[in-house]
């Protein structure tokens, strides 16, 4: 009997994990459709032509996770740097750094604050009227008070998601957006870098296989996909039914470049939560590689706006009309014979770099059992 044969659609992280578990762990050929010219998705990375500088061609990526396990795994297939995100923002009072620490506090406050003054003081600046909050900025007003709020919060987040933060769940504001301490690391996360050669030449060692076979330029259609034994898709599944039930929203994001010479912000990522800049960030990517020398520069402004049909996705929305349509699409998918559907795109949700590999580590363990058991096959790597 003849080794299965099994496509992938998209050479993501999502998807090249998945080809390279599935031929390590048993016998079976893969072929992975990428509509794009280039592997990654939107983590890839390239040498900027003209300064040699490594750019992150769809915004910063700064690789974090507390799992030991896809610690190891990534650092098989790359050498990574150790790289903390000090992230800074860029206000009508000064420069702070983020997320709000003490620092922030006691410089924009004008006060020397220890940790459990700062603590004190910061509870007596929310808003005791907001008991459960259900909203972003309920969440935002109870935990930090207006002037932290206004300061760092409201600005961004309406650039960012376009609408006003009391429209937005208070789900999206997890936890208490601030510490007392001087920890300025823009993640909580054990382990923290960037490949030292970029995440395309890391997901092309990730695909590096007798077995793998990886098609670029070639969009994926239902009606010519080639013959296979189970489909695996990760990119949008409002696309895989061909918008049946409309489009799930998302926010996409645009950049303006500049090169310079020098240093042009003296870190990577500078944030502008003021409404009348009308970009929400700048990037400095040399910063990014900071075992690097180059006497030029390139920094680019990112602005943030609703996803139309010639844009690339990249944050769901997920707001109540949203849900609503992703249940009609589930429904749809999991009554597909053959196709299972994985990564970020592929489950309408915003997944970190480390979740989407887990995702597919996971995933792919648990494929090859329920195949080797004749136990239904998983539709979905998570929901």
């Amino acid at each position: 009997m003849a080794d299965p044969h099994y496509v992938i659609v998209g050479a993501g992280f999502a998807g090249a994990v998945l080809a390279r578990e599935l031929v390590t762990a048993s016998s079976c050929d893969v072929s992975i459709l990428e509509a794009r010219p280039h592997i990654g998705g939107n983590c890839h990375t390239e040498r900027d032509p003209a300064t040699q500088i490594l750019l992150h061609k769809y915004g910063p990526h700064i690789f974090n996770t507390s799992r030991e396990d896809i610690w190891n795994y990534v650092n098989r297939f790359a050498h990574f740097r150790p790289f903390v995100n000090r992230v800074k923002a860029y206000t009508d009072k000064g420069i702070f750094s983020l997320p709000i620490n003490l620092h922030t506090i006691n410089q924009f406050f004008g006060k020397t604050l220890t940790p459990s003054e700062a603590q004190q003081f910061i509870a007596s600046l929310a808003d005791k009227s907001i008991g459960e909050p259900v909203n972003f900025e309920e969440q935002a007003l109870k935990f930090v008070g207006r002037d932290l709020y206004e300061a760092f919060l409201y600005g961004y987040t309406k650039k960012q998601w376009g609408c006003e933060p009391r429209e937005l769940p208070a789900s999206i504001l997890k936890r208490l957006p601030v510490r007392f301490n001087y920890n300025d690391s823009y993640y909580d996360s054990t382990f923290q870098g960037i490949p030292e050669e970029g995440y395309t030449e890391m997901v092309r060692n990730i695909l590096k296989h007798d077995r793998i076979t990886v098609h670029l330029n070639t969009r994926f259609d239902r009606a010519s996909a080639p013959q296979h034994a189970h489909l695996f898709y990760t990119g949008p599944l409002d696309a895989y039914f061909a918008f049946k039930f409309g489009r799930l929203r998302y926010r996409t994001v645009t950049f303006e470049r500049t090169d310079s010479r020098g240093d042009f912000q003296g870190c990577a990522v500078m944030n502008y939560p003021d409404l009348r800049v009308p970009y929400t960030r700048i990037h400095e990517h040399k910063h990014f590689a900071p075992w690097e020398q180059h006497e030029q520069t390139v920094y680019f402004k990112e602005f943030s706006k609703e996803t139309e049909a010639a844009d690339v996705p990249y944050y769901p929305k997920r707001l109540s009309g949203d849900l609503d349509l992703l249940q009609k699409y589930i429904n749809l998918a999991e009554s597909e014979k053959g196709t299972s559907f994985l990564g970020r795109l592929g489950t309408y949700r915003y997944l970190n770099m480390d979740q989407v590999i887990g995702e597919s580590l996971d995933f792919a363990s648990r494929f090859l059992r329920c195949l080797k058991e004749g136990a239904p096959l998983p539709v979905f790597s998570a929901r």
